[in-house]
């Protein structure tokens, strides 16, 4: 890895632990960072490969009150640094998953440790807000932004600094049971965490569409662009649908007695006929 792409990805880990608290273009998500880190790297493909992974586990990770989830944006960049790295190819893709959720709960001390000096900052501008002094009041912001954009870019910078010889050495000495369980371990945590989406989704309007797609990803001659069109289509009749019945407006919709507006669209319309 050369100077300039060392540079763009300490930029792109950069712009990733910023998004963790801005939410605005989303280069936290895994999908993302890992995409940039396999562009910015000549390795596209593996990036894209690990991000879907990675964010198939991210999909069940959210911030629920006081409870704040792994950090899904150190996990990223340092697995998929260490992939790139590591010169496995598509085999090390199972064991940077492996060495993805480690990192993403160390990251949680990271994360601990700005907030608590966005904390302090907090107070700081506070004081400038009585005095109406916007200038110094938006200094602290950016300042407080940064040190986000720093809990990633300086490990990234770290992991960067060791010799891609040195990161192929360590994983050549982990044993075959090792690799081979992260792999596994990996691979079922993915599952995990997309059955906490469905968990989270789960109603009896959403399980019909589930149950299709399940079908339907079984067919091998689908692309993913098919079921992507076939999952768009019924999107878009599920809303048209919900126009109708779920409002009262359309012609197959409810009655005048907006108290049997049950929330299911496809069942007012049923019901109203």
């Amino acid at each position: 890895m050369n100077a300039i792409q060392m540079i763009l990805v300490v930029l792109v880990a950069f712009l990733a632990g910023m998004e963790g608290i801005l939410d605005e273009w989303q280069f936290h998500q895994p999908l993302v960072a890992c995409t940039l880190i396999g562009l910015v790297t000549g390795h596209l493909d593996l990036g894209i490969i690990l991000g879907g992974q990675l964010q198939m586990i991210a999909l069940g990770w959210a911030n629920i009150g006081a409870a704040v989830a792994p950090d899904a944006a150190l996990a990223s960049i340092a697995s998929a640094i260490i992939l790139v790295e590591s010169g496995q190819g598509t085999k090390g893709v199972g064991t940077a998953t492996g060495i993805a959720i480690p990192l993403a709960v160390a990251g949680l001390f990271l994360t601990m440790v700005v907030r608590t000096i966005s904390t302090a900052i907090i107070h700081i501008m506070d004081a400038d807000a009585k005095k109406a002094s916007w200038r110094k009041i938006n200094m602290w912001q950016w300042i407080d932004v940064c040190l986000q954009g720093l809990r990633i870019a300086v490990p990234a910078a770290l992991l960067l600094a060791i010799p891609s010889t040195t990161v192929q050495h360590w994983l050549g000495l982990m044993p075959t049971w090792l690799t081979q369980g992260m792999s596994i371990g990996g691979a079922m945590v993915v599952a995990v965490g997309y059955a906490m989406v469905i968990n989270m989704m789960a109603s009896k309007e959403v399980w019909p569409f589930f149950a299709i797609g399940f079908a339907l990803a079984a067919i091998k001659d689908l692309t993913l662009i098919a079921l992507g069109a076939i999952g768009l289509s019924l999107a878009l009749m599920y809303l048209a649908l919900e126009s109708k019945g779920g409002n009262g407006n359309g012609k197959g919709g409810s009655s005048s007695n907006d108290n049997s507006d049950t929330g299911d669209p496809l069942g007012d319309i049923i019901d109203d006929y």
